[in-house]
């Protein structure tokens, strides 16, 4: 199956909320419209951050896992570790997904998650890793003029 073509999902905007006694946080309302009756994959491609893929998403990138290990098969077995460090999660009917605590642990996170909206998934992040993370960051606002004009 060939995935191709713009994104299909356009997630924007930051929201906190609170991790449940049982691993579970909810997704914030616009992100569950904007991916609608899709199921979700977890992993961490870009530690220390959690990424929420839609089923669509995560096909574009398994798409690309794949091509990549084509061009390089040296890339097998990192493709192999990212397909295993996945996992499906399902928002339940109150729109909450489980966080395994493998992934709680990975991340840091522990009470409130800050989730980011990132157009084609959706981050998760420990808010001060987050704050410390952008603080030391690049500074943004020499990209500014060639985005928005």
């Amino acid at each position: 199956m060939q995935v191709s073509g713009p994104s299909r999902t356009k997630f924007v905007g930051s929201y906190e909320h609170q991790i449940d006694d049982k691993g579970r946080v909810s997704l914030p309302a616009t992100f569950r419209r904007e991916a609608a009756d899709q199921r979700f994959i977890l992993s961490q491609p870009y530690p220390p951050a959690l990424a929420l893929y839609p089923e669509i998403e995560w096909a574009i990138a398994d798409e690309r896992l794949a091509e990549l290990v084509a061009r390089n098969p040296e890339a097998r077995l990192w493709r192999l570790s990212v397909l295993a460090n996945a996992v499906e999660v399902n928002p339940d009917a109150q729109g909450r997904i489980l966080i395994p605590a493998k992934f709680k642990d990975a991340a840091g996170l522990r009470g409130e998650v800050l989730l980011l909206g990132a157009t084609n998934k959706i981050e998760l992040w420990d808010p001060a890793t987050f704050a410390s993370a952008v603080a030391g960051a690049v500074r943004f606002d020499q990209f500014t003029p060639q985005i928005f004009q």
